[in-house]
């Protein structure tokens, strides 16, 4: 007679849940960050307010964001004028407008992660679905998964309105759910169009509202997830060996957003770069003590860039070598803050250039990194990576 624990064995994966393939997307709406101050204030026929388009041009310059990708367009606006300003309802318009095109985003990604992956899609066996923007029953999971064309019968998870560090929380969950699920592949897929949910108009008495809207921007990243990969046909990038999640203590609404009538409104409080800072050593520590890791600059990094500052004090406070935020700065420099998708965009630029460079593995030839995530609580959210050799 067959026992539970023999059950439970036979339901289980042999080796560490690994990045089998790893897909982005983004709108085809390109935002120039010079210009984008003079397009910003007219378009929410603000330039009357001469100092707060002053702040909001130093804010763009110093966010060390060259350009950004936005659904959000002046023809879209015209339709929509309402979204333009601070204070008038708008939400039954944004949510129209996301319910059509967080699919459509979420699917480009998606696709693209299939095809690296190369395995049937009928092989999909769990969908992870990330998004901070979109609220509606069924939801967006749903619709990729018609999109897409995967089974009825796909085990489906959706991850709503986490924010920045969900792109480390899906990796979690995806880990979890291939070591205990014999044969699993899991798609995991974040999408995120926060300039549609959040733009809005300046105001006078919210000057956190301009921080936002300097460097918040859109786009779809995409991971197959998968155990035990078939030897030939699956080529593994990362494999994840650990997680760690930390909430800072106290800080509940440095991080805060709340979605209203007007849209979705967020504070971020100037001391957001000192409290991660202050806070991610000892969850480093916690990641990496029982590999006997101590040197910081050993390992390769994959973090949340979540603006210049957090990336300047993270590796001020651990004493990082200048390049070793190089793809998170990149990923910055390019897209801009995406939300939960960004370090899924930086580990997609880590490989990249390690092929590139003959760097020998993907985590820039170095063995073991993390994934860190910062976001809302504030979270700091890790994932222990080791590298796979390039062949």
């Amino acid at each position: 007679m067959t026992t539970v624990e023999e059950v439970r064995k036979s339901q289980r994966g042999h080796g560490p849940a690994a990045i089998l393939a790893i897909g982005t997307a983004t709108p085809s709406n390109p935002i120039d960050q010079t210009t984008y101050p003079d397009y910003y204030f007219r378009i929410t026929n603000s330039e009357h307010e001469i100092d707060l388009k002053k702040k909001f041009r130093r804010l763009c310059e110093n966010s060390m964001i060259k350009k950004r990708h936005m659904h959000l367009t002046e023809e879209l606006l015209k339709e929509n004028p309402n979204m333009s300003s601070f204070t008038l309802p708008s939400l039954d318009a944004r949510q129209d407008i996301l319910a059509v095109e967080i699919p459509k985003l979420a699917n480009e990604a998606a696709q693209k992660a299939i095809k690296e992956w190369g395995q049937p899609i009928s092989k999909i066996t769990h969908l992870i679905f990330c998004s901070a923007v979109a609220v509606e029953m069924p939801g967006d999971e749903y619709h990729l998964i018609n999109l897409i064309g995967l089974a009825p019968s796909v085990k489906c998870f959706k991850i709503h309105e986490h924010g920045c560090f969900a792109g480390a929380t899906v990796l979690r969950l995806a880990k979890d759910l291939t070591e205990n699920n014999a044969g699993a592949r899991v798609l995991v897929v974040c999408a995120e169009m926060f300039s549609i949910v959040a733009f809005r108009g300046p105001s006078p008495n919210k000057l956190e509202n301009l921080v936002g809207q300097a460097i918040f921007s859109d786009g779809a990243a995409a991971v197959i997830v998968g155990s035990d990969p078939v030897v030939g046909v699956e080529r593994p990038l990362f494999e994840m060996v650990s997680t760690v999640q930390t909430l800072i203590p106290d800080s509940r609404y440095a991080i805060h957003g709340r979605l209203q009538e007007t849209g979705f409104y967020f504070e971020l409080r100037r001391d957001v770069p000192d409290l991660i800072s202050m806070n991610i050593e000892k969850s480093l520590k916690e990641a990496f003590d029982p590999l006997g890791i101590s040197d910081w600059n050993s390992i390769f990094w994959a973090v949340h860039p979540g603006g210049a500052a957090i990336l300047n004090q993270v590796e001020k406070k651990l004493g990082l070598d200048p390049m070793k935020l190089g793809a998170s700065r990149h990923v910055l420099s390019e897209y801009g803050n995406m939300l939960s998708t960004c370090v899924l965009f930086v580990l997609d630029e880590m490989r990249r250039v390690s092929a590139k460079d003959g760097l020998g593995s993907t985590g820039e030839g170095l063995d073991w990194g993390a994934v860190i995530g910062f976001g809302p609580g504030p979270t700091i959210d890790i994932v222990v990576l080791h590298s796979v050799p390039i062949n």
